[in-house]
């Protein structure tokens, strides 16, 4: 009988204590249902399908002048008014102009060949002809006119020579001759000349000192507007003074190359 009624007592101690761990564990299970995390079952990146990146159709580069002086020196390129052209090379040309002789008007020609070397200097030959127009002597009824040419080498320093527009220093050094020529003319066409003969005749020292300003037209072919003085040794002559060749000359040179 005390064993079954100390057994009630027991449970009935511990019914409220059951009762009260009874809510703990329901609240446990609920949280625990709680906290499940739901995952997307798919991820999806949208990405656009075109990406179009848009660039300025010209993008200009302001470079400073002294920079693009430098630039054109350090590439070797020539500019020209129709186009330029990098490199070295040579050219051709031929001259025409005006000059006294004798202190009367005579005509120049002449021509030339270079090397040019790195756009600034050149080196080679050239060779000029002239002749003055003729003076009559009325005591023995002929005309006198003095005919020549000279030749040696040239040296060409180039000023700017990448710009379309410098300036040329050529400067000859040489040797030539002269005659003293005397012939007859007609009395009705004075540019009737007939039984010319070589009066007197010289040899003569030549230092031609030139400047010129040159035109890059295209990348073959360059055109030179020119002024020079040319000196001379003293010719010995009849009847014709020693400096009679000393003087200016003017004129055009055209140029045909690879510059």
């Amino acid at each position: 009988m005390k064993k079954i009624v100390t057994m009630i007592v027991i449970m009935a101690l511990a019914l409220p204590v059951l009762r009260a761990e009874e809510p703990e564990v329901e609240a446990t299970q609920e949280a625990s249902q709680e906290l499940t995390l739901e995952a997307p079952q798919e991820l999806t990146l949208e990405v656009p399908q075109e990406l179009t990146l848009e660039v300025p159709q010209e993008l200009t580069l302001e470079v400073p002048q002294e920079a693009q002086k430098k630039q054109i020196q350090n590439t070797g390129e020539v500019q020209t008014l129709f186009g330029n052209n990098p490199g070295n090379g040579g050219y051709g040309a031929f001259t025409i102009g005006y000059t006294s002789i004798n202190n009367r008007d005579a005509l120049l020609m002449g021509a030339r060949g270079a090397w040019v070397i790195g756009h600034g200097f050149g080196l080679g030959l050239g060779g000029y002809g002239f002749v003055n127009d003729p003076t009559y002597n009325p005591a023995n009824d002929l005309n006198y006119s003095l005919a020549g040419g000279y030749g040696g080498l040239m040296i060409e320093p180039i000023l700017f020579g990448w710009f379309p527009v410098h300036l040329s220093l050529p400067i000859m050094i040489g040797g030539g001759g002269v005659a003293l020529a005397s012939y007859y003319s007609d009395p009705y066409d004075s540019y009737n000349y007939y039984d010319g003969y070589v009066a007197d005749a010289s040899a003569f020292f030549v230092a031609e000192f030139t400047a010129e300003v040159e035109f890059n037209l295209v990348r073959f072919f360059r055109l030179a507007v020119f002024g020079s003085y040319r000196y001379t040794s003293d010719i010995i002559m009849e009847n014709t003074p020693a400096d009679a060749l000393r003087g200016w000359s003017a004129g055009m040179t055209f140029k045909f190359g690879s510059f």
